[in-house]
Order: structure tokens, then sequence, then C-alpha cells
């Protein structure tokens, strides 16, 4: 079968170098972008005067009628015509004839598929942002159900102080608040247009590249042609983004598998997000949150995947950009299927107060508490420290906790200290005492998440700079 593009040749590759070659198999999924930029240059083409107004007007109601049959999944790719823009075209000719190709005055396939990949990113991450948004409230609600919940933290995976459970919760807020305007700030390189630079050098028809990126509500135009349609920084910053993101949710999950396995108890995984065993009937396994942190892996990949590719390659255009594509589409469909899956674990899981409460109570992350006590007494820290210390290994030896020690036991340690000092190493008092700005103490958390709400009720920006095209 001759290629659109075969004027030159004398002979076709076989089918199966075809095949190497082709991204239809996954390109197809920029069809609804690809037609989007086609209607805006072809209006931009009849407004120029380049084409007639019936010519325009020809394609465009092709066009359309492309795009109906796209959206209800009933266009046919064929590995031949090699890409979605091709495969597109031909259609385009089979709908109206031979002016169809007249479409393609102007532009290129390299500038062609840069407009669709910022069309497509910059849907998908303004979708992204919107998920985040919606997990940063079911974190917030949680967390008002729990800032007096005390719960074991931890360092080096080991008891040191005792905290509000809403207070780690709400430690990824913020993790993820980041993440939200990391994604928010790419969106600048992401939106703007290369749409017009041909191949790489521009084009001598007197198109008006301002206006096209206009109808695709594009905030401005490349300004290099070169650099239009070689650049794929903005796929790459949000590959990066996307990996601190996956990041986050991995030790996100890795704290709930953590928390939900028999050895902690701390929370139980609502079933819908859980799976059992073929052998074991007991087991109930975290799988989601498991899959989510091995996901991770994947997306790192694909981000180490196109900074290789991109490292050696001279400008303009190569074929090598064609593996763009799929690691793109893939981390688009990870992120947002991870948040998704987060979302409902963390909005339906069980918290185990009664279980967070005795372990906080039998450990010794109110060691700090006494230092500190000591230290307000006059003794310098690092002696109080030492004496902490010393009463901590008593206790091991003894087989009891800090408070578990008589006050003549704690006076013979240190003199200063008084009867008040078990009403210093409770628990809940440990927590709410520690009233530092962004610190764990009850009044601190509940000014945490009332900024956290105030944060979130502000708008996100919403892009109305599109034109309408016409039709």
């Amino acid at each position: 079968m001759k290629k659109l593009w075969g004027g030159r040749f004398q002979k076709s590759a076989e089918e199966w170098v075809d095949e190497f070659g082709a991204s239809i198999s996954f390109d197809q999924e920029l069809v609804l972008e690809d037609i989007e930029g086609s209607l805006a240059h072809v209006t931009m083409l009849g407004k120029c005067g380049i084409l007639s107004q019936e010519e325009t007007d020809k394609i465009k109601e092709g066009l359309l009628r492309l795009k109906e049959k796209a959206e209800r999944d009933e266009l046919t790719f064929s590995i031949s015509e090699e890409d979605i823009h091709l495969n597109l075209e031909k259609m385009l000719i089979e709908e109206i004839g031979p002016v169809g190709g007249k479409l393609h005055t102007g532009r290129s396939r390299n500038d062609q598929v840069a407009t669709d990949m910022h069309l497509y990113l910059k849907k998908q991450v303004q979708s992204i942002i919107q998920l985040i948004t919606s997990f940063q409230e079911t974190i917030i609600e949680k967390a008002e159900r729990h800032v007096e919940t005390v719960a074991p933290g931890y360092t080096h995976l080991q008891r040191a102080q005792p905290i509000s459970f809403a207070h780690h919760l709400m430690a990824y807020f913020w993790m993820l608040e980041r993440d939200k305007k990391r994604y928010q700030e790419s969106l600048k390189r992401i939106d703007v247009s290369p749409l017009g630079a041909g191949a790489l050098a521009g084009t001598t028809f007197p198109i008006d590249r301002e206006y096209s990126a206009a109808l695709l509500g594009f905030s401005g135009v490349y300004q290099n042609s070169l650099d239009a349609v070689s650049d794929r920084d903005f796929i790459i910053e949000f590959l990066n983004d996307s990996s601190i993101l996956m990041m986050h949710l991995s030790r996100f999950a890795e704290e709930l598998i953590l928390w939900s396995s028999q050895e902690f108890q701390f929370i139980e995984l609502d079933d819908a997000f859980s799976t059992g065993s073929s052998i074991m009937p007991q087991k109930k396994n975290p799988d989601m949150a498991e899959l989510i942190r091995g996901k991770t892996g994947r997306v790192y990949g694909h981000l180490i995947s196109l900074l290789t590719v991109l490292k050696g390659l001279p400008l303009a255009y190569n074929k090598d950009m064609q593996e763009d594509k799929e690691g793109m589409f893939d981390v688009v469909h990870t992120v947002m299927g991870s948040l998704k899956i987060f979302n409902g674990m963390v909005r339906t899981m069980k918290v185990n107060e009664s279980k967070l409460t005795e372990s906080v109570h039998h450990d010794f992350s109110n060691a700090t508490e006494l230092a500190d006590y000591l230290a307000a007494k006059g003794i310098p820290f690092r002696e109080a420290h030492e004496i902490v210390g010393k009463l901590v290994l008593h206790c091991i030896q003894k087989k009891c906790y800090l408070a578990d020690l008589s006050l003549e036991d704690l006076k013979e340690a240190s003199p200063v200290i008084e009867e008040d000092i078990y009403q210093i190493l409770s628990p809940y008092q440990a927590v709410k005492r520690r009233n530092s700005l962004g610190g764990t103490g009850f009044e601190q958390v509940k000014q945490q998440i009332q900024y956290a709400k105030e944060l979130l009720s502000q708008p996100l920006s919403n892009d109305k700079r599109q034109m309408d095209l016409p039709v």
C-alpha cells in the first residue's frame, strides 16, 4: 500500500518492518487532540486566505464527522498508515475527497504531534491536580476525627515520641500540596503551542500561529521552530513531578501496609482494597497499597527512559522521539489510578484507637519529656539526657516503664523531680504540650487543618482562554 509520503520511494517495507516502526497502537490515544489541532489549523488556514472558505468548511465538516465517530469509538486504525496523523488524514480524504489533502498545508507531522502532546498533557495534568485535591480533602476529613488520637511516632522505625495521629496524616497533605504546586507550575511550560513550526524551519505560507494557539487555548507560542518540534522538556517535567508524587504515595502505602499488619494493628483496610490468599483462609492482604508501592518503580523507569532517549539527539526531530508517548500515557494512567485507589483506601480505613493508645503506654517514647522536664529545672540538657538514659536502662532491666517507677526511684536519679512528673510522662499530655508552630500539639494540629482547608477553598485557576472553534 502506497504511503501518503511515498512519492520518492520505489519499494515498500515489509509488513513486519511497518509494524516495528508504527506508533498507531498507542498514539491513537491522541485521536481527539489530533482532530482538535487540525480544526484549529484549518480554521487558521481559512482566516489567512491560504484555503478558500469552501475548502475550509468542507475540511472542518469532515473533521467534525471524524470527531463524532472517535467519540463513539467507531474509528478503525491501520498499521499501514503508521500513526494517528496519517490514519486521520487518510480517513478525512476518504470522507470528503482529495480536498482533505489540503489540511496538511503549512504544517508537518513534527509540529502536529508536539501540539497533540501539549494538548493531551495540559488536560491530564489539570485532571491530576483535581484528583490530588480530592485526596487532600479525604485526608483532612480523616485527620479531623483523630486530632486527639495519640499514636507512636517513629524515627528509624523505632519508637520516638508520641504524636497526634492527625498530625501524621497531615504530613501527607503537605507532601501532596507540594506535588500539586509542581504540576500547576509545569502547566506554564505545557501551555505553549508548537503548531505552525513545520518540520523544523517554519513555513513559507502566511500562517497566523498566534491565532491557532488562541483557538486551542494556549497562552503563547514557541519562539523558535527548531525548539518547538524537538522540545520534550514538558514531558520530562511531568514524569519528574509524577515520580515525586508516586514516591510520596509509596511511602504512605508502606505505612498503611505496616499499620495493618498483625504486629502493628493500628488500622484495618476496607475489604474493597484488600485481597485474600488462594491457600491461607485467614489472610487479608493490602494488595492495592502494595501495587501502588510497586508501580512507583515503573514511573521512575519512564522518567529515566525518556531522559536517556533524548540525551544524545541532535536537533530537530528524530524517530527516537516516538518513544516519548507510551511512557507518558502509562504514567498518566498509573498516577490517576493510584490517586483514586489511595483516596478510597484512606476514606474507608478504620483506625484502631485503643491499639494506638495501648502502644504509647508501653514504650519509652515519653523519655524526651522527662529530659525536657529536667532541663526546664536548670539541668544542662546533655546531663539530663544521660540521667534519663540511665533510667531507661534501669526500666529495661526491671521490665517496666518510666511511669511505673516510684517517685523515690525517680528522685534518686535526680532530686529535682517532683510529683508533677507523672502528668508530664502522660502520652496525652506529652502531645498536648508540644504547641510550637507546626508541632503535634492538638491546638496546633487544629490550626494546621484549618489552614489546609483555607488553601483548598481557594479556586484553582480555570483556563478560559480557549476560543470557540467556528463550525
